[in-house]
């Protein structure tokens, strides 16, 4: 189970310096939307804007995203619990992809899926290859890792 949370693999240093410049570009992108939807709309306004646009349970939705946004981002940067982060972050933006943005085209301009599409894609990622070796989860004993050659 903890190989589940914190990843079964070593990586090597540019392999892990790839992961870290990641999982800090995500995490404070990912930030940046969980505090709008918290600080700045507010759990209300946001469930009122996923209402608007038809995505079901919108209360838990809005509760959700903003959770996996904040918590998450935070998490992402400081290197914890990367693959569960990044599963849930490839939930978040699947639901955006569906119920948003899909329809929109690919543009983010015109209100379309590129941006949730490569949020959702670098989650994907972190869910299969861990979080590398500059994180917390790195800390935490799993058993036996294996090492990846460069």
């Amino acid at each position: 189970m903890t190989n589940l949370i914190f990843g079964t693999s070593a990586t090597s240093s540019r392999q892990s310096i790839a992961l870290l410049i990641g999982r800090l570009a995500l995490g404070i992108v990912l930030i940046a939307h969980g505090w709008q939807k918290f600080f700045t709309f507010g759990i209300s306004g946001v469930t009122a804007g996923f209402e608007h646009l038809g995505i079901p349970a919108a209360g838990v939705a809005a509760i959700f995203a903003a959770l996996v946004e904040l918590v998450g981002g935070i998490m992402l940067i400081v290197g914890f619990a990367v693959p569960v982060v990044g599963l849930l972050v490839a939930v978040d933006m699947a639901g955006a992809f569906i119920f948003v943005h899909a329809s929109n085209g690919v543009f983010v301009g015109d209100g379309g899926y590129e941006l949730v599409l490569v949020i959702g894609a670098l989650g994907v990622v972190f869910t299969g290859i861990g979080a590398g070796a500059y994180a917390v989860d790195r800390l935490i004993p799993t058993g036996r890792r294996t090492s990846v050659k460069a």
